[in-house]
């Protein structure tokens, strides 16, 4: 079985433990990186929360590579964010300056976070404003950039971003950013990227750990349908990456398992 057999075309990548995954998948980040904006073109990444998000975030302020990148070609964007206050902990974009936005030396006009619950604005004017924001930076056609990477984690029921199952927000194409509302995960009110978004992305990196994810992955790698398991449904243009640690990969088949990638 080739690589591209595998998953419909997904790599799954295991590692002995959490701190193995998340040193290895900011290694891959930082290398990427540095290899893009050589290329002196802007390049757009695609942040997600949640412990792990935080740990390869970490772990790639940290590495070697980060001070020969220029990040002055590097923006960053949320594939959701908790309408909370600026400084609520949840916040996804809070967590990433504290790990690496507020380590590195990204311009403040290249990190791209949506509106809080205190800067005066309505949970529909906040999606509405993050679209209009990502229509600034559209390619190919459409209102919103075609990320380089967009990092996913996946929830044990399955969710990407704030994308969950059956419910009505899986299913909108004609939009790029949707407020949600009685969120089944708390906080209730969150803005997300719809689908079309985060599949017009190059690379999909899903980052995976702990045992209480391993059946909704299983779920994914069996083929499972997008409305009940939306993390099956992300799908990157040019590669989607499945990067797990063992505990996360327990319901994964040993032939869906890339050694060499």
């Amino acid at each position: 079985m080739t690589a591209s057999d595998r998953a419909d075309g997904r790599r799954v990548v295991v590692h002995p433990d959490k701190a193995r995954l998340a040193e290895d998948v900011a290694g891959r980040f930082v290398g990427k990186l540095a290899q893009l904006t050589q290329e002196g073109r802007p390049v757009h990444v695609s942040l997600t929360g949640g412990s792990m998000g935080s740990a390869v975030l970490a772990a790639a302020a940290q590495h070697g590579w980060a001070s020969n990148i220029d990040w002055s070609l590097v923006h960053f964007w949320w594939s959701d964010e908790r309408f909370v206050p600026r400084s609520d902990p949840e916040r996804n974009a809070g967590q990433a300056r504290a790990a690496f936005l507020d380590v590195i030396t990204v311009p403040a006009e290249n990190v791209h976070e949506p509106a809080a619950a205190d800067d005066a604005v309505t949970l529909d004017e906040a999606a509405d404003a993050y679209a209009a924001e990502l229509a600034r930076f559209g390619a190919d056609g459409r209102p919103w950039p075609a990320f380089d990477v967009c990092f996913l984690g996946v929830g044990p029921d399955g969710h990407i971003a704030s994308l969950f199952p059956d419910r009505g927000e899986v299913h909108v194409t004609d939009r790029a950013v949707l407020p949600v509302r009685e969120s089944p995960k708390p906080p209730p009110e969150r803005i997300t990227f719809t689908r079309p978004v985060i599949n017009a992305s190059s690379r999909i990196w899903m980052v995976v750990a702990g045992s209480d994810k391993a059946a909704a992955l299983g779920l994914v790698l069996a083929g499972a349908g997008y409305s009940s398991v939306p993390a099956a449904g992300a799908e990157g243009t040019h590669e989607t990456v499945v990067f797990v640690d063992q505990e996360a990969a327990a319901d994964v088949p040993e032939d869906l398992i890339d050694p060499d990638y």
